[in-house]
Order: structure tokens, then C-alpha cells, then sequence
């Protein structure tokens, strides 16, 4: 048996995301990495597939390891679509970075985005009717990590 190369899947915008964040919650050096939660407050969603606002409440867990240069990222949150449909997202991430701009980021100090590589892979629920679509495809996302926020792009995996 020999293994085929499949075709390459496309990838199809569906909407961008802006995450507002509180100040992190430290919770120190742990013996798996630095631990860290960033709390949710807000953000705004918007694309050709959907508008709607971050609700708060939810958060983004971190765990930065190899000496500071990987955030291991683990964001918990729910939107609300303008037709009322409530969404609750799972989005793991990585995020690398040199030691010295990942501690940037974690200071709260612009990086150059080009620096970094941020993708993350989201997930999405919903018991909305016209959203059960979200159940039916994989998706893919590409970040940046601002002071004041987090900036997603989310692709559907044709």
C-alpha cells in the first residue's frame, strides 16, 4: 500500500474576532511552565459569516513554557450573534515567540506581529437552529495578542 497526497483544503473566511482582556491573573511558576489566566470582558465579532459581541465572563488560560518562548493558550468564552444565538468557543492556540518578545507580550508591550507566530484552532457550540452549521466543520484561526486585546481571524477548513 502507498500512501496518496490528498488535495490541499481551502480555507473560507468566516469572521474576525476582537477579544477585550483584564489584567492577567498571575498565578506563578508551576512545575509544568508559568501558569496565567487573562480574564474576558468583552470584543466585538465581525465578517462575512457573522456579527456579534464577546460576552464576559470567560477567560484564557496560559501556560508559557520553553523558557518563555511557547504559550501553550486555552481561551474559554461565549458570543452573541446579532440574531440573539448564543455561541460558546473553545479556541487552543500556540503562540511562539523569542524569550524577549514573549516577555513583551506578557508586560503588556506592542510586539511586531510578524515576530510571532499566533494559530489556534477553535471550536464552537450552539443550540441555535441557524448555527448548527459551526458543528459541521473544522476550523483554523490566525492571532495577535495587543495590549488592549486579542485579535483573531477565523477560517472555515473547506
Amino acid at each position: 500500500m502507498t500512501p496518496t497526497t490528498l488535495p490541499q483544503p481551502d480555507l473560507s473566511h468566516v469572521f474576525d474576532i476582537a477579544v477585550a482582556i483584564a489584567n492577567p491573573i498571575e498565578i506563578g511558576q508551576t512545575p509544568l511552565g508559568i501558569r496565567r489566566m487573562i480574564p474576558i470582558t468583552g470584543g466585538v465579532v465581525n465578517g462575512p459569516h457573522g456579527q456579534g459581541r464577546v460576552l464576559a465572563g470567560g477567560a484564557d488560560f496560559q501556560l508559557i513554557v520553553a523558557n518563555g518562548a511557547q504559550a501553550h493558550l486555552d481561551a474559554r468564552y461565549a458570543i452573541e450573534m446579532a440574531d440573539g444565538a448564543t455561541v460558546f468557543v473553545a479556541n487552543t492556540a500556540l503562540r511562539v515567540a523569542s524569550p524577549e518578545d514573549s516577555k513583551k507580550i506578557m508586560q503588556g508591550i506592542p510586539v511586531d506581529p510578524s515576530a510571532v507566530y499566533f494559530r489556534c484552532q477553535p471550536t464552537f457550540e450552539t443550540a441555535h437552529p441557524d448555527w448548527q452549521w459551526l458543528h459541521t466543520f473544522q476550523f483554523l484561526g490566525t492571532g495577535v495578542r495587543k495590549p488592549d486585546g486579542v485579535f483573531l481571524s477565523v477560517y472555515k477548513v473547506c
